[in-house]
């Protein structure tokens, strides 16, 4: 029988097996800390398998490809956006050592950072019904401010999406109002200012756009196949109609 690919993430029984990467260390350890607070929406450490891959518990529920259509609604983006807040508040108090290794930087938070999600999108988040219960894959986690985590979100829950892509792929019933979701998401986290929004998500986007690249000349995975099929493209396309479409949002 030929050997499993370690690279291979695997769900066995009520675990999940995923490949380990120089920032699994950092990521581990912030996962501890949200155990330890009893924080019970974050997967918890199991240690590691025989192939070497991180052992993680499994969170039953609803996500990926299911998770757009959690937040199309106005009580799905609410929950979405306390959902992150939660989080926030969970990590606040937590100071990673400043040798951690993350996906993109090495250190700590500073000043009013927290050790941001960095991928908290809708098919990062696991839902029963219309309650969601979990935040996966924590790969990209990082210290930043609160506001980098916030404006990610608003990338994929205003969408910042022309409206073909959010009636044929994002599961909208009607073109989106998006100045209204932002509105409803910023109020729900706690905002009490939109302002500079719409500048945060444009900037999220063009980093992103740099840590995709930057992933990919390294030989990481799943980026260095985004970049072979052409997804780089794909991101700075996304960020040019942000750009152009502004007043949709702002």
């Amino acid at each position: 029988m030929a050997e499993q690919d370690p690279g291979r993430v695997e769900r066995i029984g009520a675990t999940v097996h995923r490949p380990v990467a120089p920032w699994t260390s950092a990521v581990h350890e912030l996962l501890r800390h949200l155990e330890a607070v009893g924080y019970e929406r974050a997967p918890r450490v199991l240690g590691f398998d025989n192939r070497g891959r991180e052992v993680l518990t499994w969170i039953d529920g609803d996500s990926g490809p299911e998770g757009w259509g959690k937040v199309v609604d106005d009580k799905g983006l609410i929950a979405f956006a306390c959902l992150l807040r939660g989080y926030h508040d969970a990590v606040a108090g937590y100071r990673a050592a400043d040798t951690a290794r993350w996906s993109t930087k090495t250190g700590g938070p500073v000043g009013d950072e927290v050790v941001c999600h960095g991928d908290f999108g809708p098919w990062n988040t696991v839902w029963r019904g219309d309650h969601p219960i979990g935040i996966i894959d924590w790969d990209h986690a990082r210290p930043a401010p609160r506001l980098h985590d916030v404006a990610y979100a608003l990338e994929y829950a205003a969408p910042f999406r022309d409206d073909t892509e959010c009636l044929r792929w994002l599961r909208y019933p009607e073109p989106p109002h998006r100045r209204h979701r932002l509105e409803l998401f910023a109020g729900a986290y706690g905002l009490t200012d939109t302002s500079g929004l719409v500048d945060a998500v444009l900037a999220v986007q063009a980093a992103d756009v740099e840590a995709v690249r930057l992933l990919a000349e390294q030989g990481r995975e799943p980026q260095a196949t985004w970049v072979g099929q052409g997804h780089l493209d794909e991101l700075r396309a996304r960020l040019a109609w942000s750009q152009a479409h502004r007043h949709l949002v702002d």
